[in-house]
């Protein structure tokens, strides 16, 4: 992935979708070509030259500083996370940007799988690119539709776009698929130097015309809490929040855990998943005993 070319299409698609309205600008005449900004009304809205401006679009970034950066955010109106992306992309253009690779990790250090293990809630750590290094077993128990997908390793974008299950399993599947690709998104952003990134989004790209059209969109996204629904195989329909915790001592992973509102279906069906779960362990024990 050239970082040239991802500042280039970023900047163009948030230039586009900002009206002469929105950015408090007047609008003379009805010829108007483009329903979003111009370069011009950018470069005037962030305080520096068309030229400029124009050269930064086109991924010429040397030199830029971040009061510069700053003022294209205020101009496109950037959310955080936008924000970030961009300066991600700025960051990691040109011969620079290779040797500020961040080291990808990926091992699963023993103390966080005792932490996942504590967890009473389905939890499990993720990569950036959406892989599941490790979970607890009520977190394998609930993306049991995941598990079953052959792919290796446990992808949750892969399993979204190319498994058949996933529409049912995820009941706002839309949305859902959406995030994966502004996750994805945002971690080519930091890290355009990640070949299995690289790869995965590559395959996605093969395989999947609906991640080609949701890549295409530009969209990132910070994933840190919220409410997925799933329908599940074995207990139903489920409503649960979300967390994603951070691990500082392991970059680019995190710990995803979900909860049910006390007394709720949700939490009726999970204790009836922790149930099922159990049930074997249970029959092995009094087995050997």
């Amino acid at each position: 992935m050239d970082n040239k070319d991802g500042i280039r299409e970023f900047l163009a698609s948030r230039r586009a979708r900002v009206t002469p309205q929105q950015a408090g600008l007047p609008v003379y005449g009805s010829n108007r070509r483009v329903s979003g900004l111009r370069r011009e009304e950018v470069a005037m809205l962030a305080g520096i030259s068309v030229e400029y401006y124009t050269r930064l679009e086109r991924g010429n970034t040397q030199g830029v500083s971040d009061d510069v950066l700053d003022g294209i955010t205020r101009a496109l109106q950037l959310d955080e996370a936008e924000r970030a992306h961009l300066f991600d992309l700025v960051r990691n253009s040109g011969p620079a940007g290779a040797s500020r690779r961040r080291p990808t990790q990926e091992r699963v250090r023993p103390a966080i799988q005792q932490v996942l293990d504590s967890i009473a809630a389905p939890a499990y750590l993720r990569n950036e690119r959406l892989d599941i290094l490790a979970a607890n077993a009520l977190g394998e128990a609930l993306y049991s539709p995941a598990y079953e997908f052959d792919a290796r390793p446990v992808n949750v974008a892969r399993f979204l776009y190319l498994s058949p299950k996933a529409p049912d399993f995820f009941v706002d599947w839309d949305t859902i698929v959406n995030d994966a690709v502004a996750i994805l998104r945002s971690a080519a952003g930091r890290d355009p130097y990640d070949r299995r990134l690289t790869d995965l989004i590559g395959e996605l790209s093969t395989r999947s015309e609906e991640f080609r059209v949701r890549w295409a969109a530009q969209n990132v996204k910070f994933h840190r809490s919220g409410t997925k629904r799933f329908r599940h195989p074995l207990v139903g329909d489920l409503t649960l929040n979300f967390e994603a915790l951070e691990l500082a001592a392991d970059p680019g992973q995190r710990i995803n855990v979900y909860t049910a509102e006390p007394g709720s279906p949700s939490a009726e069906a999970l204790d009836l998943l922790a149930s099922w779960i159990a049930t074997p362990r249970q029959a092995a024990t009094g087995a050997e005993a």
